[in-house]
């Protein structure tokens, strides 16, 4: 099978959707605990404006239980990779406007539309470090579109008493079925309006700090 007919079936309406049913029937399997949701959900229902930001090592075991989001017609900035095509056919049936582009390819026209749809909707998410890496590096995306928007930053993690790492650039990971499954959000984070470089810096290295810890280590 060449490579355009394997693109073809695998971003088809009907791979696409059986894959979505797929997740979220692997996801059902999980013993999931949800921890310091509220704090931030009170505050997204009050009027103010939240970006969800988290690991790409660790998103998987939250796609099912983020659906929840839907009434807020959030988004979530994807790549236009082909792998992008797949995560964000997905993303769309669970409920999140998708948004494409990336730190290589469209990403300035993609900031900028998730900075305006956040104005409007107040919830969004980003993968600090997608989708390409490096690992445990907060690329400069998330810091722009909550300090021009107006948002603070809601960090997420993940993690799982038993998982497969894949042998990827963040060492993805996937829960095993029935694995106890902890999705916790962090504390609020403020992003001012930035004057200098230096300030912006500092922004980044904050959340980079606040987070990294986070980040799941695994054997091999």
């Amino acid at each position: 099978m060449s490579k355009k007919m394997k693109y073809t079936l695998i971003t088809s309406k009907f791979f696409l959707w059986f894959l979505y049913r797929l997740v979220r029937f692997y996801s059902a399997t999980f013993r999931l605990m949800v921890e310091n949701e509220d704090q931030w959900l009170d505050y997204l229902k009050n009027g103010g404006r939240v970006l969800l930001c988290g690991w790409h090592q660790q998103f998987a075991p939250a796609i099912r239980y983020f659906s929840k989001y839907r009434p807020f017609r959030p988004s979530l900035m994807i790549s236009r990779s082909a792998d992008g095509e797949i995560i964000a056919g997905v993303a769309k049936r669970t409920g999140w406007n998708t948004i494409r582009g990336s730190s290589s390819n469209g990403g300035h026209e993609a900031l900028h539309e998730m900075i305006q749809k956040l104005k409007e909707t107040s919830l969004a998410a980003h993968i600090l470090d997608g989708p390409k890496g490096p690992a445990g590096v907060v690329k400069p995306g998330a810091i722009r579109i909550a300090s021009d928007s107006g948002a603070v930053i809601v960090p997420f993690y993940t993690s799982a008493d038993r998982a497969w790492y894949f042998n990827s650039w963040d060492r993805f990971m996937l829960p095993k079925p029935f694995a106890k499954v902890t999705l916790r959000f962090g504390k609020p984070i403020h992003c001012p309006r930035f004057d200098t470089k230096e300030s912006f810096e500092d922004q980044r290295r904050l959340l980079q700090d606040v987070m990294r810890p986070l980040l799941v280590k695994s054997e091999g």
